[in-house]
């Protein structure tokens, strides 16, 4: 499984790519999409809601079954991918790019810190 090295990640195989000082972008990694298979539905928050940390964030429904999304961490919802209402499969043909969920104002950096590194999730993964 080759994992971005430029990302954070959660426990529950969501991933986190921060866009500046304040602002981060969430999705689902890799191995979550193969998990659910393929994705038909992705209800997404509303703009400028917040949330925290282990919050719900939405729900992805598969073929599968139906899974929330986790806000990794505090903040605001600045921005959806609308672009996941008329095609929710971009989350399994490119999670890291095109298949992004939202787009947090960090209420606090330090979360961030909670986060596990590249090499942390490929140990979490290969342990489940």
């Amino acid at each position: 499984m080759a994992l971005p090295t430029d990302l954070l990640y959660t426990e529950e195989h969501e991933w986190i790519r921060r866009e500046g000082d304040d602002v981060v972008t969430v999705g689902i990694t890799e191995h979550a999409q193969e998990q659910l298979g393929s994705i038909v539905y992705v209800e997404l928050p509303d703009d400028d809601s917040e949330v925290a940390k282990s919050d719900s964030l939405g729900q992805i429904e598969s073929t599968k079954s139906v899974s929330d999304l986790y806000a990794p961490v505090s903040g605001q919802v600045i921005e959806v991918n609308a672009a996941l209402e008329e095609n929710p499969e971009l989350i399994n043909s490119a999670p890291y790019e095109d298949g992004w969920i939202v787009k947090l104002r960090l209420e606090s950096s330090e979360e961030l810190d909670e986060l596990l590194s590249p090499q942390e999730y490929k140990d979490h993964v290969a342990d489940a």
